[in-house]
């Protein structure tokens, strides 16, 4: 009998090995864009603070492609050496607020869950099935209730993941994790110190909060919507599949072209997660090359924001719905 899984197993392979010079060339046109944005950023304090501003959305948006570059080094997938994958993944991360090493353990438990009801939890934002929030407390579902809010995912959301990000989470973080997480620690630290004494804290702080905020609330936004939308895949037990939870539970997220640059080809979401080994570069050639993959959920940016609408993993149905849906139900159960 043939093996179901070895048609896209074999697809994806051909995608999976890195290219040097691809990889170099995405971190200089990352990195030198990145520092030369920050640099115009200080330049520009003495001009006009909304000068700041308005250039803290390209840094935000190179930090978001500097975080999908430390990324691809946690998955071993942006360069072939092991070693410098963890040597560019350490300082990307350093640059992102983000520890490598324990985001990387994290991540890769979301990749290895990521749709499955029973394992919900790490690494993923906290979803609920729609009997979970009618047993709920009423605490409970207040607490749910504020928590996916959109202003809360989005606005306080990039400050509680910074706060998080400075703490191992002992239960799935081994030694080396919990080293990285206060090595991270000590090298922010002393960069911002060393910062704040050449040019003064305060100017410090107007360029960098802006820059962290805007890409934090950017990443959780992505993140978000391309696992929660409408017809997402969650099942549990016997009946939860790698494969499909990796293409019908994640979305192709359209963006314009230089959205698409910024982001890090991310939006081919369906394909990472079929197979994190394929380096970022090359997950647009994977997915135009092969019409199996283009028959996903695909989202525009307007789509995309109809989503925040949904908050609750309907059993009964299989969808993804809103806190709307339990009126209906309820509406229902008294006319029964």
């Amino acid at each position: 009998m043939s093996d179901p899984s070895r048609s896209w197993r074999e697809i994806v392979t051909r995608y999976q090995t890195p290219s040097v010079k691809k990889a170099v060339w995405q971190l200089a046109s990352t990195i030198v864009p990145l520092l030369a944005t920050l640099a115009l950023m200080y330049w520009s304090l003495s001009v006009s603070y909304w000068l700041t501003l308005a250039l803290a959305l390209p840094a935000a948006g190179l930090t978001i492609r500097t975080f999908i570059i430390m990324h691809d080094c946690g998955h071993g997938s942006f360069l072939p050496s092991r070693t410098w994958n963890d040597i560019i993944g350490w300082v990307t991360g350093i640059l992102t607020t983000t520890p490598y090493s324990h985001w990387r353990r994290e991540h890769a438990i979301h990749h290895a869950t990521s749709g499955h009801l029973e394992q919900r939890g790490t690494g993923d934002i906290t979803t609920l099935t729609v009997r979970e929030y009618l047993s709920a407390s009423w605490w409970k579902r207040t607490y749910y209730r504020i928590y996916r809010n959109p202003l809360v995912l989005l606005g306080l959301g990039p400050t509680i993941l910074f706060f998080k990000h400075r703490w191992p989470r002992r239960a799935i973080a081994g030694k080396r994790e919990i080293l990285n997480v206060h090595g991270t620690n000590l090298a922010l630290a002393a960069l911002l110190t060393t910062l704040s004494l050449l040019i003064g804290w305060r100017e410090v702080l107007m360029i960098w909060l802006p820059v962290v905020l805007l890409s934090g609330a950017a990443g959780v936004w992505l993140f978000y919507v391309q696992h929660q939308f409408e017809d997402a895949y969650w099942r549990g037990g016997p009946e939860w599949d790698y494969a499909t939870a990796a293409v019908a539970g994640s979305s192709y997220f359209r963006l314009p072209k230089v959205l698409q640059w910024f982001t890090g080809n991310i939006g081919f979401h369906h394909v990472h997660h079929l197979s994190p080994k394929i380096p970022n570069y090359q997950l647009e050639r994977c997915h135009r090359e092969n019409p199996g993959f283009q028959k996903v959920t695909t989202l525009t940016l307007r789509q995309s924001v109809r989503t925040m609408g949904l908050k609750l993993w309907d059993e009964d149905t299989g969808r993804m719905v809103g806190f709307r849906h339990l009126r209906r139900l309820r509406r229902a159960r008294k006319t029964a």
